[in-house]
């Protein structure tokens, strides 16, 4: 019968057993079983057989649960490898790497480290750390990779781990890790390599915060994670080259892009400019094309500096800046921009641009050249800076006015015998066939019968040919006439102020020839008859500045006084006293004063206003105030030498022709009252 029961037991522990191996009961069931068998009291024979099946059955389960682990593993292996095909970015690719780590081994802190391009080991990606600093030898050169963990590592060839890091003497200890791992509280600490064949990319750390003995189960889970992460991680590194490269193709497209649209809108405005200089545009069209291509004003200067088309003023424009420009232009045959003027806010603004206006933008100044010569410049002021391709076009508009100038003066040249002719009749006294003269002139643009000035230029030594080069470009470009008569060259222009015509062929020619000429004008004339007379009335004030020792100056007949009265074929007395006293006179006309006679007086009496106020009976501050309006309606510098000699001779003049008009009065009543008059 015992053994009938025991047999009967026996078979109901293994069955009890076999039931909570069924179930995965934890170890503690098992436990239970065995611990209620001991309390009922049966002998150790009957504990023998169940204790055995416990322990087996323990076995069992640990096994399965093992390769449930293991199979778990293997199925986070495989997630994490079809992750990984996904187009990650570094950063990314290893922040999964981490995570995946510290689920496998069920770590406190996981982090990668990676080798730069200068062998220096950075950390790229952490998880579960209190102090965000990772482990491993973060930021040293490789050459500190025998140290710590990773020196394990190199020496093994494959994972290290260590039960207690800080206790552990198999390795030396780098102090900045023992910091780490001192702060992060952590005691067991493994490293697996990143490797592609002999190959170490980085090292996959992990770390727990109690002790731990790693199985090799474990490192062989986490050893092809760290493969995995490494093919993934060189992918990852060509995927952000590739990328990288890919961005700068299309930078480089992209700008390439906006090079060619730029060389097209040159080349357009380009072609419009040369449109313009080959269908008989002028100097203005040119700039007026130059400035909208470039958003800029655009003047145009001879070598002299005259200003022969402007699309605008610029305000505030460096002259002195310019000039030197200038010069700097035309010695290295490119444009250059103009430095920062001293009288600008930039004093204010040491950051400012050098090459800016005071409003903002930038000053450039182009040579126009044609082979060496120097036929003067482009001033450009942009609103904003400008580029290389804007400098290539402002070369190429420095070009097109050359050209234009060139073509301007060769057409002048074939045009000057015909129109030398043209002047030359004028000139001439008779005049031959007047009728065919204005139809000469119409054919040529000129209207006779608007009002012009004559100009008489004298070179004072030097070669004659070079001034008449220019004399019948400066024609051409005036919209005028030019001959050259007893080696002087004359120049018939229209306008009214032949003062401002001498001073503007004196400024332009003299810089160029490089010695003085001496410019002599009349003018205006409103007929083809007056040409010659002007002509002679110009050579007469040429010939009087000579002789007053104004040779190289510039005057016209109006400039030189009451000598241009003289020189005058028409002698205009009534104009010479309007123009000297005629507010004198007009005012006491109108309020039936008389300033005209205290200035008699005051002439009479040496300039002294207290016998010039005896003479008149008067108190000498009525002098004073009657000479302190005269002062107002003839201008403060009236008793300057030059002035008060015109006054003073238009006085005897105004003196003498009333003295005539009351003869001629006289003589129209009798005789009688002739001699009464006198």
């Amino acid at each position: 019968m015992a053994q009938h029961g025991t047999g009967g037991s026996g078979s109901v522990d293994a069955l009890s057993v076999l039931e909570l191996l069924a179930q995965q009961a934890p170890p503690e069931r098992f436990a239970e079983l065995l611990d209620r068998a001991r309390e009922a009291g049966r002998p150790p024979a009957e504990l023998a057989p169940l204790e055995r099946a416990v322990h087996l059955a323990t076995g069992v389960a640990q096994s399965l649960a093992r390769r449930e682990q293991r199979a778990d593993a293997i199925d986070a292996l495989a997630d994490t490898a079809r992750e990984l095909t996904h187009p990650y970015d570094l950063d990314g690719l290893l922040r999964l790497v981490v995570r995946r780590a510290r689920r496998l081994l069920d770590l406190d802190l996981a982090c990668v480290t990676l080798r730069d391009a200068h062998g220096v080991r950075l950390l790229h990606s952490s998880e579960g750390g209190l102090t965000g600093q990772g482990l491993g030898p973060v930021g040293c050169p490789a050459a500190l990779e025998r140290e710590g963990l990773g020196g394990l590592v190199h020496a093994l060839g494959g994972p290290a781990w260590t039960e207690d890091y800080l206790t552990d003497d198999r390795f030396p200890h780098l102090p900045a890790v023992d910091r780490v791992v001192r702060d992060e509280g952590l005691r067991a600490v493994l490293a697996v390599p990143l490797r592609i064949g002999d190959t170490v990319l980085g090292l996959l750390y992990g770390g727990d915060r109690r002790a731990r003995r790693f199985a090799d189960g474990e490192l062989a889970l986490l050893a092809p994670l760290a493969d995995l992460a490494a093919v993934a991680t060189e992918k990852a590194g060509l995927l952000d080259q590739t990328r990288a490269e890919v961005t700068e193709l299309e930078l480089d497209s992209s700008r390439a892009r906006t090079a060619l649209t730029r060389m097209r809108y040159i080349s357009a405005a380009h072609g419009r400019m040369m449109n313009l200089v080959l269908s008989g545009g002028d100097l203005l069209g040119v700039a007026k094309a130059a400035g909208d291509a470039l958003d800029a004003l655009v003047l145009v200067r001879d070598p002299g500096g005259r200003t022969l088309a402007a699309t605008g003023e610029p305000v505030g424009l460096d002259e002195d800046a310019v000039a030197k420009a200038s010069l700097d232009a035309h010695a290295g045959g490119r444009p250059v921009r103009t430095p920062a003027g001293p009288d600008t806010d930039r004093a204010a603004d040491p950051g400012a641009d050098p090459g800016a206006d005071p409003g903002g933008g930038q000053t450039w100044v182009a040579p126009v050249v044609a082979g060496s010569e120097d036929l003067g410049v482009l001033v450009v002021t942009a609103a904003t800076p400008l580029t290389g391709e804007d400098e290539r076009l402002l070369e190429l508009a420095a070009q097109s006015v050359a050209l234009l100038l060139l073509m301007q003066r060769s057409t002048a040249v074939a045009e000057g015998p015909v129109r030398d002719e043209l002047l030359d009749d004028l000139l001439a006294e008779p005049q031959h066939a007047p009728q065919q003269i204005a139809q000469r002139a119409r054919r040529l643009g000129i209207d006779l019968r608007k009002p012009h000035v004559l100009v008489v230029a004298r070179p004072e030594g030097g070669e004659q040919g070079r001034a008449v080069v220019w004399a019948s470009s400066y024609a051409y470009r005036m919209g005028g006439l030019k001959t050259v008569q007893g080696g002087c060259i004359v120049l018939l222009l229209p306008g009214v102020d032949a003062s401002a015509a001498a001073r503007a062929v004196s400024a332009e020619l003299a810089p160029l020839l490089g010695h003085p000429v001496s410019v002599g004008a009349a003018g205006p004339g409103w007929s083809p008859d007056s040409v010659a007379r002007l002509a002679q009335e110009a050579m007469r004030c040429l010939d009087a500045m000579s002789a007053l020792g104004g040779a190289g100056a510039a005057a016209s007949v109006e400039d030189l006084g009451f000598l241009g009265l003289l020189l005058s074929d028409d002698h205009d007395v009534d104009g010479f006293i309007e123009s000297a006293i005629g507010p004198v006179l007009d005012y006491d006309a109108e309020r039936f004063t008389d300033l005209t006679r205290t200035l008699e007086a005051y002439f009479a009496s040496g300039g002294s206003p207290t016998n010039a106020a005896e003479a008149l009976h008067v108190h000498p501050n009525t002098v004073s105030r009657r000479l302190e309006r005269i002062g107002e309606l003839l201008g403060a510098e009236w008793q300057k030498p030059g002035q008060v000699l015109e006054v003073q001779l238009a006085l005897r003049l105004q003196r003498t022709r009333d003295v005539l008009a009351r003869r001629r009065a006289a003589l129209s009543t009798g005789p009688r009252a002739a001699r009464g008059e006198e």
